[in-house]
């Protein structure tokens, strides 16, 4: 296979018209310089260049390997150039996934935060099952996603989330970092128009008639063997609704109710009332996912940064 370097050698002297010319562009010796074309043509069988009087010329074989080796050189400082910005936070891209209740409010202000110091790197925002979150991290398709503790678990049965299994083993993780963000509480969203509304706090028990909404499981009713015994039944589930705003319009409209994360509680829909529950529900923590070091580059770094300072901001208040 043919070196980059010697293509070079080749290109500056089709360009300069002597070996010594070039050779003093390359801060090379004249000999050096005829020895790598010498080689070059011996190895491609062919001779490259007319030897003058006064200097070289290249033949139309000559020109034709310019031509390509120009291309050649050009594609490689272009590699070059694309995997700087792997290393640098001045230019890239960095793809992000996580979960509806984190896109209402914490999401867009680590995007915000994170433009705000590193401008040069392009941010893009997808969303991903539950239980391939992991796998888009692994293989790639994301560089950095947000997930719960209860999406570890989203491919184990509902009974065995509640209490949650140890942690998974490094099989599960290998080549993954995961790094706990914060801890999340849940209330219970009813319309302002409800009777339990006007309570500061409300008995799961109260709440074995009602209509629940449910999301992406595992991360909407959560645990729901823990519901189901406060509730002394399992909740009654009459809509299915990924989309946050549009669960919480079921919420106002007297629909149903729901359960709402930490994360979500600060944007609540005006027809919608958010009360805690007693018992208190279990909790989950938020986890970020990313490959792990050596192999995460200084963007991803940089999120990690960004939204370890949001999480702390947050759990202050």
């Amino acid at each position: 296979m043919l070196d980059p370097w010697t293509l070079r050698v080749m290109v500056e002297v089709v360009e300069r018209g002597s070996f010594s010319a070039a050779a003093e562009a390359l801060t090379m010796t004249q000999p050096a310089v005829s020895r790598q074309i010498g080689g070059l043509e011996r190895r491609l069988g062919v001779s490259l260049f007319r030897r003058l009087p006064r200097g070289v010329e290249p033949t139309t074989a000559g020109e034709i390997a310019a031509e390509q080796a120009r291309d050649i050189l050009a594609r490689l400082r272009d590699l070059e150039v694309r995997l700087g910005t792997f290393a640098s936070l001045d230019a890239g891209t960095l793809r992000i996934a996580a979960h509806a209740s984190a896109n209402t409010a914490f999401v867009p202000e680590v995007i915000r935060r994170f433009s705000r110091a590193h401008p040069g790197i392009s941010l893009s925002l997808t969303q991903v099952a539950s239980d391939a979150t992991l796998d888009a991290v692994r293989t790639g398709r994301v560089d950095l996603a947000l997930l719960t503790e209860w999406s570890l678990y989203a491919d184990l049965p509902a009974a065995r989330i509640d209490p949650a299994p140890e942690p998974l083993g490094p099989a599960a993780l290998a080549g993954l970092d995961l790094v706990p963000l914060l801890d999340e509480r849940f209330q219970v969203a009813l319309p302002v128009s409800h009777p339990l509304a006007a309570h500061r706090q409300v008995r799961l028990s109260d709440l074995r008639d009602e209509t629940w909404i449910e999301g992406g499981h595992p991360d909407c009713l959560g645990p729901i063997p823990r519901l189901t015994e406060a509730l002394a039944g399992p909740p009654r589930i009459g809509f299915f609704c990924e989309d946050w705003n549009g669960k919480q319009a079921l919420v106002a409209g007297g629909s149903g109710i729901m359960l709402v994360p930490t994360l979500a509680q600060a944007v609540t829909h005006p027809g919608v009332t958010l009360r805690p529950t007693v018992p208190e529900l279990p909790g989950r923590r938020l986890y970020s996912v990313s490959t792990a070091p050596p192999f995460r580059y200084p963007a991803v770094e940089a999120m990690l940064n960004v939204l370890t300072e949001a999480a702390r901001e947050h759990a202050r208040h």
